[in-house]
């Protein structure tokens, strides 16, 4: 009973929804003053100590306005889909080794599920443009399903460059596979930019946020949604920026591993993840204050002329030395 009562605390509380939730908020406030810091702006400020509680604040305002349904829109799927998106953001967050080299959800092959979830993602996020039945969302949503399906293909290969290196398919093994040496000090660092921009374009920021693209299409796919539909799918994108980070410093930063101390592994090991994920969000930071927002047409010019070709030839070194 204490057993099922302990699981039950740690899915919940830490480090499961509740801990996710409140880092996720925390990240979004680090890439806004980061954001802001690198553009000679203020960024979040009064909500809170130096703006921390803004995110916060943001949500709350969001799920207290009016939610609207537009009489078009199919109606099952508008509500539906917001729902789905924001608890497949936090199923795959879920996986991550934030305490131990083992998530909350942890089995053979969970990268291959991770990758999955990812498409999946993709999906309903060309589904929820689509179900607004609004002509910016449909354009949106389009948008969206080509470049997010495009840039998953280099995305994979340099998840599979990793795996090949570690030999396993297994997160925790291939945290553990990092003791001596991380990943990004090996041949792997073309994976690890490979990974970089392919994750910012998973996460439609700048310079690839032309699915949301507000002077084209006002907000692209997510136009008609607004009140707590809207809050779900923002709170969800945080959660995704806090996976897609964490999930980078698994692969090539040793995830929590760190030098330890003998009966504070798990307070230790928390802060090795929450750093070495914070510097990975801070360089995706960095590529969205530094570049333009692209054509849709130099999107995919980018990933299946440049990144795809690339990640093969990544593959191929990997596969010759390992």
């Amino acid at each position: 009973m204490i057993e099922i009562l302990l699981k039950f605390i740690e899915i919940i509380v830490f480090p499961g929804f509740i801990f996710i939730g409140l880092l996720s908020l925390l990240y979004e406030w680090i890439d806004r003053k980061f954001y802001a810091k690198l553009q000679n702006r203020v960024g979040p400020l009064y909500a809170g100590p130096h703006g921390i509680l803004q995110p916060l604040a943001d949500l709350i305002k969001l799920l207290s306005k009016e939610d609207i349904v537009p009489e078009a829109a199919d109606k099952i799927l508008f509500t539906t889909m917001p729902i789905i998106f924001f608890s497949l953001s936090l199923l795959v967050t879920l996986n991550l080794p934030i305490t131990s080299i083992y998530g909350i959800i942890s089995f053979k092959g969970d990268l291959i599920f991770l990758v999955a979830m990812l498409t999946i993602i993709s999906i309903v996020v060309y589904v929820s443009g689509e179900a607004s039945t609004s002509r910016f969302a449909t354009i949106g949503a389009e948008r969206a399903i080509l470049q997010l399906l495009g840039y998953e293909i280099p995305f994979m290969l340099s998840l599979i460059s990793i795996a090949i290196s570690s030999n396993s398919i297994t997160l925790s093994e291939i945290v553990s596979a990092q003791k001596n040496i991380w990943y990004i000090f090996t041949p792997n660092i073309i994976a690890f930019i490979i990974f970089l921009i392919t994750g910012q374009a998973e996460l439609e920021r700048i310079p690839f946020d032309i699915p949301e693209a507000e002077q084209e299409i006002v907000a692209g796919w997510i136009v008609e949604y607004s009140g707590k539909k809207l809050a779900l799918f923002r709170f969800g994108r945080d959660v995704e920026t806090l996976f897609i980070a964490g999930l980078g410093a698994t692969l090539f930063l040793g995830g929590p591993l760190g030098p330890v101390i003998p009966g504070l592994e798990t307070l230790l090991y928390t802060i090795y993840f929450i750093v070495k994920s914070i510097f990975i969000l801070l360089i995706l930071t960095t590529i969205r204050a530094i570049f333009a927002r692209l054509r849709i047409d130099q999107v995919l010019s980018i990933s299946w002329k440049y990144l795809i070709p690339l990640s093969l030839i990544q593959l191929l070194i990997v596969r010759v030395i390992y």
